[in-house]
């Protein structure tokens, strides 16, 4: 079956092992904004992957941390082309609760856009 809407990117773009997080969060870089953060670390590989981190405390019972991952997917799927060769872990904020899709999306290109612009003047001479 196929997955709803192409969600679906593959494994080698997702972080998914414990030790990948520990170490993205070790020693990666943080920014954020009011609704999410964001752990950026260069990883190597030629293509950026996605982590998400999301406490249930933080964001709500499961139907609302799921709602939050198919938007932070969707939204990785379709910047992946424009963002560096990282690992990023995305984490949520208090202000994320109750927020709409909507503003979780323009709080998600602001942080792709940090991104993008932190990992170009890292590697500049």
């Amino acid at each position: 079956m196929a997955s709803p809407a192409g969600f679906a990117f593959p494994a080698s773009r997702r972080i998914l092992r414990k030790a990948d997080f520990d170490v993205a969060f070790r020693h990666g870089r943080r920014q954020g904004n009011p609704l999410l953060s964001l752990v950026i670390r260069p990883n190597g590989l030629g293509h950026p992957r996605l982590g998400v981190a999301l406490a249930a405390k933080t964001v709500g019972n499961a139907v609302a941390r799921n709602r939050l991952r198919r938007i932070i997917r969707d939204s990785f799927r379709l910047a992946q082309t424009r963002l560096p060769a990282a690992d990023l872990v995305v984490g949520a904020r208090a202000g994320v609760r109750g927020a709409p899709a909507a503003a979780i999306r323009d709080s998600l290109e602001a942080l792709w856009t940090q991104a993008i612009k932190t990992c170009a003047s890292s590697s500049a001479p």
